[in-house]
């Protein structure tokens, strides 16, 4: 980890503090779409943390308006291929620059965390028991699978994860009627069932839909649960955040904008 020793309590350099997340997000072993690690320069010292799932003109305004140094992200801003800073584009990057705002962005290495991730997140709220790697993406897996700790019907499971998301889950009960063994795969995972099929999982729980996928949880017979992309993707940036107030002493937000998908 970086040698923070030199900054004031409840401070620290943009660049100290970068190299610990890489670090602690073990960034440079994950093949990914997405460009992880700091995405935009600001500030160099970081004093107040924001977090969202998103990276948008009002997550990147919001997060300026509330004393931000530094955005943390799941969703950043660049991915895979380059862009004209033009359009909207060229408007989220000078709202980062005007506000002097730092943006990190972690997306493959947020969901597969076992500490702060998505998908561990989701598995401890839950309280699985005798978890192991599931859904494996660019040779990593990202997601969590276990068993509960009791049998549940299918709608009471349903009812759980709503109360945890906040999310009205959309139901595919191609399973049988009770819930013990899951598989979790936060965002978009519907292509998971064949996975969670041949590890004898009885449900996979994941965020939106995908419609060449709907078919396969009735074949495969699996119940699958959406519970919606944003809202199983809420925990990570929200449990990172915390960890660096426990770390640094830096006070953080979460910055909610729904997308409703």
């Amino acid at each position: 980890m970086s040698d923070v020793s030199m900054n004031r309590p409840g401070e620290v350099r943009r660049d100290d503090l970068v190299a610990w997340l890489n670090d602690y997000l073990q960034v440079s072993t994950f093949k990914d779409v997405s460009l992880n690690g700091l995405q935009i320069e600001g500030t160099d010292i970081i004093r107040r943390v924001a977090a969202s799932v998103d990276t948008s003109v009002k997550t990147l305004q919001h997060a300026a308006d509330s004393g931000a140094d530094i955005l943390l992200v799941h969703h950043g801003l660049f991915w895979g291929r380059p862009l004209p800073i033009t359009g909207p584009h060229y408007q989220r990057v000078r709202t980062a620059i005007q506000a002097d705002l730092n943006l990190y962005a972690s997306h493959l290495p947020l969901d597969a965390h076992a500490e702060v991730g998505n998908n561990a997140m989701m598995a401890r709220a839950l309280s699985l028991t005798g978890t192991m790697p599931f859904a494996e993406v660019a040779g990593k897996q990202i997601g969590v699978a276990g068993e509960l700790p009791f049998e549940l019907s299918l709608q009471d499971f349903a009812d759980r994860i709503q109360k945890l998301t906040g999310e009205i889950c959309l139901v595919h009960s191609g399973g049988g009627p009770t819930v013990r063994r899951v598989g979790i795969c936060s965002g978009e995972g519907s292509d998971r069932v064949a996975e969670a099929a041949a590890l004898g999982l009885d449900t996979l729980l994941t965020g939106e839909p995908a419609h060449k996928h709907f078919n396969d949880a009735f074949e495969y017979g699996i119940n699958v649960v959406f519970a919606g992309h944003y809202e199983t993707e809420v925990f990570g940036v929200r449990a990172l955040a915390a960890k660096l107030e426990d770390h640094f002493g830096l006070p953080w937000q979460f910055l909610h904008h729904p997308t409703g998908l």
